[in-house]
């Protein structure tokens, strides 16, 4: 079979396919180098765990490194064995750090540990003294309580005059937690800390920012910033325009389309109620493919909090989910389209161009990182490649 005959049969494939992805690399690449742009003197990283939030650790990686991105964070040294030749003169970082048993992977593909507790600092000494000089990044908390080395810890060890040579890390980093609300006092707090901490390691680069933390300002900028969601297209900040591009376009197919009369009800418990004769467009998406129950148009807990669930988009049109997200399916209200313009076969948006992907995160009372890393695997991705 020719190139020819496999994209064609790729497309054919994707044009039958019940559910599908359209991933646009183009995008991707423009918001890392907003990013970029936006962290001034200091320099962006690529974030790729969790198999590039869900879009494929391969196209992702490929479509940064091509646009300038050297330096790349996973979460632990199976990814970035999996990263490595992707990204071949790439300085790739494990979040998760290094472990017995795991080591190999770290001197083998030429990756990064984090250290994050004195239990993996003393391993990691152990594995220099068998296997010699090796770079690491010190990871210190400075106010969320997750990891990395406490204030005091970090301290110390900068200022041990036994302190073995063996250890230089080439890179100091921290965490923001609360970066998303531009005013919480936790993030001057964290900031002074996390001064603190560079000064004591005077010559070592240092970084603090992720994608919130960019836009900060400057100051939470320091030597590498570690932009994720917006990368992605997400949500970066609490209550401000999202200027990123969208990434991620979540189509799926309706398979049939009911009329309901007034009094009618619909799906499990009956929790969709009709005031009204419906149309009602059934649609081969549910929580198996990371549609959260969540999201449902009534019938669980949530819809107390949130009168109303997520939205899909068809001909021009928002239109509102109904009843409960089941495994496969799910329903939606096109009564108010054009008679025969929602016909089976046609794909409703779920998310992408024209319902943002954290509106129907909120719907159901979670966040766009948490619905990208969700999708799965039974739908038919194409990736419209960068220029």
């Amino acid at each position: 079979m020719t190139d020819s005959d496999d994209t064609s049969a790729a497309l054919a494939g994707f044009d039958a396919a019940s559910n599908r992805l359209i991933i646009d690399l183009g995008a991707l690449a423009d918001n890392w180098r907003t990013m970029d742009k936006l962290s001034g003197t200091a320099r962006a990283a690529a974030i790729l765990k969790a198999n590039a939030y869900g879009i494929g650790i391969e196209p992702a990686a490929e479509t940064l490194y091509a646009a300038g991105a050297r330096d790349f964070f996973v979460a632990n040294a199976e990814e970035g064995a999996e990263l490595r030749p992707l990204v071949p003169d790439g300085r790739i970082y494990i979040l998760a750090g290094m472990w017995p048993g795991n080591e190999h992977l770290f001197f083998d593909n030429g990756l990064v540990p984090i250290i994050n507790s004195e239990e993996q600092l003393a391993f990691f000494m152990s594995a220099l003294s068998e296997r010699g000089d090796h770079p690491c990044v010190l990871h210190v908390d400075t106010g969320m309580n997750r990891l990395g080395l406490s204030m005091k810890e970090a301290l110390m060890l900068a200022n041990d005059p036994a302190r073995p040579a063996s250890f230089s890390p080439i890179l100091v980093m921290s965490h923001l937690a609360c970066a998303d609300d531009q005013a919480h006092p936790l993030n001057r707090r964290q900031l002074e800390s996390f001064r603190a901490v560079t000064a004591a390691f005077e010559g070592v680069e240092s970084s603090l920012a992720n994608s919130a933390g960019i836009h900060l300002g400057s100051e939470y900028h320091f030597d590498m910033t570690r932009p994720g969601i917006a990368v992605y297209g997400g949500e970066a900040v609490n209550g401000a325009p999202n200027m990123m591009k969208p990434v991620v376009t979540s189509e799926a197919r309706i398979l049939q389309i009911r009329d309901v009369r007034t009094g009618d009800t619909a799906s499990y418990g009956a929790s969709a109620q009709f005031a009204r004769d419906s149309r009602v467009a059934i649609v081969a998406i549910g929580y198996a493919d990371g549609y959260h129950r969540s999201v449902s148009g009534g019938g669980v807990a949530l819809r107390q909090a949130t009168p109303s669930g997520a939205y899909g988009f068809l001909h021009g049109h928002k239109v509102a989910h109904l009843g409960r997200v089941t495994m496969d399916l799910s329903l939606f209200d096109v009564t108010d389209l054009p008679v025969n313009a929602a016909r089976p076969g046609d794909y409703i948006e779920l998310f992408g161009e024209n319902i943002a992907i954290d509106d129907v995160a909120r719907a159901g009372g979670t966040i766009g990182y948490e619905m990208l890393t969700s999708l799965g695997q039974r739908y038919d991705r194409a990736y419209i490649e960068a220029e």
